[in-house]
């Protein structure tokens, strides 16, 4: 049975997802790889290799959702270049895994960063300027 408190939680997170724009909700996935990421590293730290299995999952889910949903016919060279990205963060990924090293997670969390600075920007709205 769902609380009241649960209910309005989930609502308010649905009303926020619904109300973003595509490019909003792609700065929001790339959001959710990087915290996933940043608890993986903090886990595979402390030795909670649960945890760190969880939060790597979400990330790759995330990741997968965001490659698969480039468009390689229209998107041309950015497409392109966004799907070796990907391929270069899954391959991170499992390498952090497997050698229960955090330095593929700081390439991957650096590269993601980056490129989700970038998708932010392009979502913000036009400054005005000052004459």
């Amino acid at each position: 049975m769902q609380t009241s408190f649960a209910r309005a939680v989930a609502t308010y997170q649905n009303v926020q997802v619904t109300s973003r724009s595509p490019i909003e909700l792609v700065v929001m996935l790339y959001d959710g790889a990087l915290s996933s990421l940043e608890q993986a590293r903090a886990a595979l730290v402390r030795g909670d290799l649960v945890v760190k299995g969880e939060a790597l999952s979400r990330a790759l889910a995330i990741v997968a959702h965001l490659q698969g949903t480039l468009n390689m016919d229209q998107g041309g060279e950015v497409a392109s270049r966004l799907d070796d990205l990907y391929d270069y963060v899954v391959e991170r990924i499992t390498t952090a895994n497997v050698r229960r090293d955090v330095s593929p997670l700081d390439e991957s969390i650096r590269a993601l960063a980056t490129v989700r600075d970038a998708w932010a920007e392009i979502a913000a709205p036009p400054q005005e300027i000052a004459v």
